[in-house]
């Protein structure tokens, strides 16, 4: 057994759940991974490490380590569940609305005033799951590298003394096109 399997047998034991050939490959799937990572990029690696394995032992394996508190299933709307390995802060996550890349926040040092909630309910909060949206610093400079690319030609003139503004106006479908092909170009983070 490597290094690695013995310290995923260790924290497999430590939360009280068997060491099985599964949960050592999901656990391997997820430290070799992104920090956060798909079910279908874990099953994938599931199946290299294994030669087979079901997507269905895959999802029971992550919710027994869900449950454990071993892993931390996040849900950004419109994306498919990630997990993470950072379990056990109040960490948040910051998402990128234009090419889907998710990064760890850390939470308010001291007091934690997402967890004292105005209206409780009557419900004992002990977590809060905060998750904020945006674009992440390839996509700003993308969009700040095509802005200045519009402005520059903007400025240009033909021949015949019309300025490309009356060609591409920045809502334009020239100038959105340039947009999403320059996005599409732009590696993607997850």
């Amino acid at each position: 057994m490597s290094t690695a399997s013995l310290d995923h047998a260790a924290a497999l034991r430590r939360v009280g759940l068997r060491v099985t050939a599964s949960r050592l490959a999901v656990l391997a799937a997820l430290s070799a991974g992104a920090p956060h990572t798909s079910v279908d990029m874990v099953v994938s690696a599931v199946r290299l490490r294994l030669g087979d394995g079901s997507a269905q032992t895959v999802y029971n394996v992550l919710r027994t380590f869900t449950d454990a508190g071993l892993v931390r299933r996040i849900e950004p709307a419109g994306q498919p569940g990630l997990y993470e390995l950072r379990v056990g802060d109040n960490h948040h996550h910051v998402v990128c609305r234009h090419c889907g890349a998710i990064a760890d926040v850390a939470c308010a040092v001291g007091d934690t005033p997402c967890l004292t909630a105005a209206d409780g309910s009557g419900y004992e909060i002990d977590e809060a799951e905060v998750i904020f949206w945006g674009r992440c610093p390839a996509c700003v400079a993308a969009t700040a590298g095509a802005s200045s690319e519009i402005q520059r030609t903007e400025t240009d003139q033909h021949p015949h003394g019309d300025s490309d503004l009356e060609l591409q106006q920045p809502g334009s479908r020239e100038s959105s096109h340039q947009l999403e092909t320059h996005r599409e170009e732009t590696p993607q983070h997850v």
